[in-house]
């Protein structure tokens, strides 16, 4: 028997509990930096990352993407370590090392020996508070964003979509700007903005540092303070956010674009972790989107791809964790031989399923089961274990949270899960987009996989 099918069958014969996790030790610089550590012994290795409490969703109209523009800047160098320098160093090290913008964060990561953690903080905190920035390396790195966005966004017409469906659904909420940025905003976006954007959130007290792996606390706790310590607080007051407003009505948009087929996005307005009214409310539409997309069993699958046949594609996902409230969102790919239209309703007569009967206890029992094997294999990596505790600190949650999340998506009942269904699911919170595909006229478009992946790009 396969190794995951085993351990499949070994977790739903057991009590629904995940292995206790490593402990977490947590410390604040007197310059405000927080540093968390978790050990893990297993291997070798570790992984290092600075998160930046700043993203997308901090940016005022005008400026949008000026936060992954920095993060490319941020990879040019500094007096001490000119550009290029930086990936040599990693490289030479035996190390890896990259970075990612989100809507609420943006981070940096070297993964390496972990006999090579002092290199890893001996450059992050040079680039923290002096980075050099160059009018003639801005103005390189503009049009390398400029062409991340055509390749990613305009050239792609589920990405294209995503876009348009996003500032539809979001009245205010920042939420409604790409991550890259508005290609009007990146014409006119200036080094000045991008300075002022470093020298304003680029600061310890704005930053978590997080290690994971084969480290002694102590060690990485002495690191931080020699390398990071000395470095200045900024001060800053933290941006007001727009609250966006109830809506009061379903929202339907169709986007033209050259495309082989089309494609429909929906998306209804839900709570995170941070401001739900329930604190259970968030695990439940977790558990309510692996009922429905969660493997080859899940309804999706097997009742619009392999037993209907109406969808060549079609998934669910939902984010718990955001700094503001965000989407439960729904898309697909029609079939050959049907429409939109008629995927769209397949879609929400699921839905009014679940509103109306309970899941019941061996398709919940599975769903859990699936969870809990899940979150096993991501305790391999040491990577995710870090990105959790981060990006979690980088939102304003506590990372404790990271410690309980699989126990709380397991208690989630039937019940619960046909709740948020009829509170959150309604058409009054709906928002539509559809794909109305236009001759190719020879071009090739790619389709993007991970439409519902929400507003990350990887640098």
């Amino acid at each position: 028997m396969p190794r995951r099918s085993m351990l499949l069958l070994l977790l739903s014969l057991l009590p629904l509990a995940v292995p206790a996790a490593p402990a977490v030790y947590e410390r604040q610089l007197a310059n405000g930096l927080e540093v968390l550590v978790k050990p893990d012994h297993r291997a070798p290795i570790l992984t290092s990352q600075v998160w930046y409490r700043i993203g997308s969703s901090y940016e005022h109209a005008g400026i949008t993407g000026v936060s992954h523009a920095l993060e490319h800047m941020m990879f040019q160098g500094t007096e001490r370590h000119p550009a290029g320098s930086f990936s040599r160093i990693v490289a030479e090290q035996g190390g890896e090392q990259n970075a990612f913008t989100g809507s609420d964060y943006t981070a940096y990561y070297q993964n390496l020996a972990s006999d090579r953690l002092e290199t890893a903080f001996a450059l992050e905190a040079d680039r923290m508070r002096n980075l050099s920035l160059d009018e003639k390396a801005f103005a390189k790195e503009l049009e390398v964003v400029k062409e991340e966005r055509r390749m990613r966004t305009d050239d792609d017409p589920q990405s294209l979509v995503y876009e348009r469906f996003s500032a539809a659904a979001y009245a205010v909420s920042p939420y409604r700007n790409p991550v890259i940025g508005w290609a009007s905003d990146l014409e006119q976006l200036s080094l000045e903005d991008v300075r002022g954007w470093y020298r304003r959130w680029y600061a310890p007290n704005n930053a978590v540092l997080v290690v994971a792996g084969d480290v002694d606390p102590d060690r990485v706790f002495a690191l931080a303070e020699r390398y990071f310590g000395p470095l200045k607080a900024e001060t800053f007051t933290p941006s007001k956010i727009s609250c966006e407003p109830e809506q009061r009505g379903e929202k339907r948009i169709r986007v033209e674009v050259p495309a082989k087929e089309p494609y429909l996005l929906m998306g209804y307005k839900t709570p995170s972790v941070g401001n739900a009214s329930e604190d259970w409310e968030p695990y439940a539409l977790e558990m309510l989107a692996s009922v429905l997309d969660g493997g080859d069993s899940a309804r999706f699958s097997r009742d619009l791809i392999r037993g209907r046949q109406l969808a060549a594609s079609v998934g669910a996902g939902y984010d718990a964790f955001e700094r503001l409230p965000g989407l439960f969102l729904l898309e697909g790919v029609p079939a050959k031989g049907h429409d939109a239209g008629e995927l769209e309703q397949a879609i929400r007569a699921e839905i009014e399923r679940l509103k109306t009967e309970p899941v019941a206890a061996s398709e919940l029992e599975r769903v859990r089961t699936q969870v809990v094997a899940a979150k096993v294999y991501q305790r391999d990596s040491l990577f995710y274990q870090a990105m959790q505790l981060g990006m979690l600190e980088t939102i304003g949650l506590d990372w404790e949270l990271a410690e309980t999340y699989v126990d709380r998506l397991a208690s989630v009942t039937a019940d619960q899960i046909r709740t948020v269904a009829r509170k959150y699911l309604d058409s009054d919170r709906l928002t539509v987009a559809v794909l109305d595909p236009l001759p190719l006229d020879g071009r090739q478009h790619a389709t993007n996989p991970t439409a519902l992946g929400g507003h990350g790009h990887v640098r």
